[in-house]
């Protein structure tokens, strides 16, 4: 208890010294500052009385300058043959010219003193005039040789206030009013140089008597130092003894540690495990579901080619109806996987500068035609904002939503597709980033959808439809798609209202292209056109060697003169021997890729027309096509031909 006491006591006048010493320190920094404060103030005032000095100086000087101009133009007068006279009245004059002016700028920081200096500098101008007309009379020699000039503009007189009325006089008053003024702020500058050296010097007696309270309060804290080093001793060694007992309790708690690493590491195994076995559950959904479609898909195939094999010697009506089923069931399964690469984020997008506005105006036709009669399809075009998106994609995203909001509504009813110019905050929509978007919204006055549903709703093979009438990648692509544009989708909907899907995708600063849409979407490529580039020159780069011969065939069946290459290497061969107007090449292939083999080609020939053949396009190769045409496996020989014609149509527009 007594210990305690007495450390309680230490600590206290441990803290009165420190907090004397600091209390020192700080009155000494204050006079520091006091001192320095006034030993600026005086030199300020000595400032001032120099430039007070200075001033009354210069004024003298110039009052001395203008008295000997007019001495010396007075005895030019009385004797015109003295020329000499006559330039010292000129150099003088001047000279005091240029003394007023630098009169003026030592008084630039004096705004009363300024103005006088100017007054004065206006009465020197005005005087001058009437001594020049003088110095003009006496050299031409006229009347009295401007004698009576002279007395005229020189002779003092005073008026009904005792003032001056000439202006010589004026301007030795003005300058006399100049020195007066500074003499007096000489005076003040001198009293307040006086003032501030004496303060100055009383600081400092100050300063000396601080620095001796400051030596002892420096012995008062060596005492308490020595103390405290003897109290660090006592403190080390009952800490010595401390030690031990917290080696035990730091041995508990390891112990305890272990004990939780080992918990936490049976418990991460687990989650683990856990994980595992959801992506396996996840897996196996996903594949159920594409081998239930393909299944599907491949029935229709396989039993339409069997049936109109079995019929080929029936009616060719029943062949034509058995392979038309064929030829839908494979579009099926290649929309299918075009949807899987897209939900994956495996195929890449071409994207150009679009305006979203007249993109959908031109997809108005298409889907009134796809939608039906009994569905109205309303535009509400608002923004004028571009986007930098791929325009297929985005076209195949509003079909889509168009033809779940027609499933929707059964069939009838006004489908709304609104575009709209919007600027979002921090994460206003999902986890976009704040920024300017364009909003484009697909709304159906449908049934609706639960919460359940909508939460759902872009889970891949989720669909509220019947089997059969939906594949359940949809919505799944259109979220691929926005999240691969930079953009989110988002879905409101209230049951019995309908739904509203929006797409919000960055707006692009750059200047909009033309949409250009692939030529087998919107079949602008004119049968006179494909004509006209029959017969054209075309080397097909194939590795598959299936699709190599079909292809082929069907080329020339267009009539085309297609030459087979299996690689690369075999192309850059066939150049060698002949020219070709179009090359059609497959993105993916062994050793030399497609893009790799156009960029080698483009060197040698730069308007030569490329069309690239893909399923799938690998990471990082998407870019590359830019700029080309692009036509994706399977294909059909119409959509060939019109891919083929489009692609030798740029190279001409390009050429020209």
């Amino acid at each position: 208890m007594r210990a305690r006491t007495d450390d309680s006591g230490f600590d206290g006048r441990r803290f009165g010294a420190a907090a004397g010493a600091t209390l020192a320190a700080l009155i000494l920094l204050g006079m520091v500052l006091l001192v320095a404060m006034s030993n600026r103030a005086r030199d300020a005032a000595l400032e001032r009385e120099r430039h007070a000095y200075d001033v009354t100086l210069l004024v003298r000087t110039a009052d001395a300058t203008l008295a000997r101009s007019e001495a010396a133009l007075g005895r030019f007068v009385l004797d015109e043959q003295v020329r000499v006279s006559g330039s010292i009245f000129s150099n003088e004059w001047r000279l005091a010219g240029t003394q007023l002016r630098q009169l003026e700028r030592l008084v630039r920081n004096d705004p009363a003193q300024l103005r006088r200096v100017e007054e004065a500098s206006r009465l020197y101008e005005e005087h001058g005039s009437n001594l020049a007309k003088v110095a003009q009379a006496a050299s031409a020699q006229q009347g009295e040789g401007g004698l009576g000039l002279f007395y005229t503009f020189t002779r003092e007189e005073y008026g009904q206030q005792n003032r001056a009325t000439t202006l010589g006089s004026q301007l030795r008053a003005k300058l006399a009013e100049i020195a007066s003024s500074e003499r007096a702020v000489l005076r003040n500058s001198m009293e307040q140089t006086q003032f501030f050296s004496a303060q100055a010097d009383r600081l400092t007696d100050y300063l000396s008597w601080l620095g001796m309270l400051i030596g002892l309060a420096a012995i008062g804290l060596g005492v308490v130092a020595v103390q405290a080093v003897r109290q660090n001793y006592l403190a080390r060694r009952e800490a010595e003894t401390l030690e031990e007992a917290v080696a035990m309790r730091t041995q508990e708690l390891r112990e305890a540690n272990e004990a939780l690493k080992a918990e936490a590491e049976e418990r991460e195994a687990a989650e683990a495990q856990l994980r595992q076995i959801q992506k396996m559950e996840a897996v196996g959904q996903l594949t159920g579901g594409i081998a239930h479609d393909f299944n599907n898909m491949l029935a229709v195939v396989v039993g339409g080619i069997d049936l109109a094999r079995r019929r080929l010697g029936g009616p060719k009506r029943e062949v034509m109806n058995h392979l038309n089923n064929a030829m839908d069931g494979a579009t099926r399964a290649a929309a299918l996987t075009r949807r899987l690469l897209s939900f994956a984020r495996a195929e890449p997008l071409l994207p150009e500068q679009v305006r979203p506005g007249d993109l959908v105006r031109g997809l108005t036709d298409l889907l009134d035609r796809t939608l039906g009669e009994r569905i109205s399809v309303r535009v509400d075009i608002r923004g004028e904002w571009s986007i930098f998106v791929d325009p297929h994609q985005l076209e195949n995203a509003l079909l889509n939503l168009s033809v779940n909001g027609r499933d929707a509504m059964e069939g009838e009813g006004v489908i709304t597709i609104a575009t709209a110019d919007v600027a979002l905050g921090m994460e206003e929509v999902a986890g976009l980033p704040a920024g300017e978007y364009v909003r484009i919204a697909v709304a159906d006055q449908g049934c609706g959808m639960t919460e359940e549903v909508q939460r759902r709703a872009f889970e891949p093979f989720f669909t509220t439809k019947e089997v059969g009438k939906g594949t359940g990648l949809g919505l799944s692509q259109i979220f691929g798609f926005a999240r691969q544009s930079g953009g989110e989708v988002t879905i409101d909907s209230a049951i019995g209202v309908g739904t509203v899907v929006s797409l919000y995708l960055p707006r692009s600063m750059a200047q909009p292209a033309e949409v250009r849409m692939h030529p087998v979407m919107n079949h602008q490529v004119s049968a006179a056109e494909a004509a006209a580039r029959r017969g054209a020159r075309i080397l097909l780069v194939e590795d598959d060697p299936r699709v190599r011969s079909a292809t082929v065939e069907a080329l020339e069946d267009l009539e085309y003169q297609p030459v087979a290459c299996a690689s690369a290497e075999e192309a850059l061969s066939a150049f060698d021997a002949q020219q070709f107007d179009l090359v059609i090449s497959d993105v993916i292939m062994p050793g030399m890729t497609g893009p790799e083999l156009i960029r080698l080609l483009k060197r040698r020939f730069p308007d030569l027309a490329v069309l690239f053949v893909t399923g799938y396009v690998g990471e990082g190769e998407g870019e590359d096509l830019i700029g080309y045409e692009l036509l994706r496996k399977p294909f059909t020989v119409t959509a060939l031909s019109d891919a083929v014609a489009a692609a030798l149509g740029r190279a001409e527009v390009k050429a020209a």
